[in-house]
C-alpha cells in the first residue's frame, strides 16, 4: 500500500517541474500554436508515452545501471543541465523568442509529431532525474510491495503531468493571441521562463545526490 504522504510528495513534485518551463512545454506550445490543437494532442501522446517508457525502465532496474556505473549518472545529468542552460540562454539572450510568440514551422504529419513528443520527453533531463532521483526517495519498505509502490507513484506524476500538459495544450493558441497584443508581457514571460531553466541548471549540475535504489 503507498502511504498517503508519498502520493501526496510526488504529486507536488509532479506539479512543480510541469509548471517550469522545459522542453516538453516548448514543444508542445509550439505546436498547438503553430499546427492547431489537434497536433498539439497528438504530440501529448507521445510525451505520454515517453513518461511510461521511463516508469518501466525505471522500476525495472535503470537505476541499478546508474549506481553501478555513478560516472554515467554524472554525465546524462550534466548534459540535461548543459540542455536546459541551452533553452535558457535561447530565451534570455537578445532578440530571443517566448515560447509563446508565434513562429513559422512546417506542418508534420501525426506519426512525426507522435515521434517527437516521444523523442523530446525521453532526452529530457528533468524527467530522467525525477523518475532516478526524486520518486524512490517517496517509496516507503514497510509499506509493502516496492515494485508497485514505485508503479503507482509513476502513475500519480504522469496523471498530473498530463492533466497539466493538456491544459497547456488546449489554451496556447489563446494565451498566444493574449501575449501578442501585449507585447511587455511576452517579453516578461520569456525573461521568467529563462531565468527559471538558468535556475533548474544551475541546480541539476551542483546537485550532488546519486540516484536512489527503486
Amino acid at each position: 500500500m503507498v502511504e498517503p504522504s508519498g502520493v501526496l510528495g510526488v504529486a507536488m513534485v509532479a506539479l512543480g517541474m510541469v509548471l517550469t518551463p522545459g522542453p516538453n512545454m516548448i514543444y508542445l506550445v509550439s505546436r498547438s500554436i503553430t499546427q492547431g490543437r489537434r497536433a498539439g494532442v497528438i504530440s501529448l501522446g507521445g510525451v505520454a508515452v515517453g513518461f511510461l517508457v521511463y516508469l518501466l525502465a525505471t522500476n525495472l532496474g535503470l537505476s541499478v545501471v546508474f549506481l553501478a556505473v555513478p560516472e554515467l549518472y554524472v554525465a546524462v545529468k550534466l548534459a540535461g543541465a548543459a540542455y536546459l542552460a541551452y533553452l535558457a540562454w535561447n530565451a534570455l539572450r537578445p532578440g530571443g523568442v517566448s515560447v509563446f510568440a508565434p513562429e513559422e514551422l512546417p506542418h508534420d504529419s501525426s506519426r512525426k509529431l507522435f515521434t517527437m513528443g516521444l523523442m523530446t520527453n525521453l532526452l529530457n533531463p528533468k524527467i530522467a532525474i525525477m523518475y532516478l532521483s526524486l520518486i524512490p526517495q517517496f517509496i516507503s519498505l514497510e509499506a509493502g510491495n516496492v515494485l508497485l509502490q514505485g508503479f503507482l507513484l509513476g502513475s500519480v506524476q504522469i496523471a498530473v503531468a498530463l492533466t497539466v500538459n493538456l491544459g497547456i495544450v488546449l489554451a496556447a493558441g489563446a494565451i498566444a493571441a493574449f501575449l501578442a497584443r501585449r507585447p511587455s508581457w511576452l517579453r516578461v514571460q520569456r525573461y521568467l521562463m529563462g531565468t527559471a531553466l538558468g535556475l533548474l541548471a544551475v541546480s541539476v549540475a551542483t546537485d550532488t545526490s546519486a540516484p536512489a535504489r527503486a
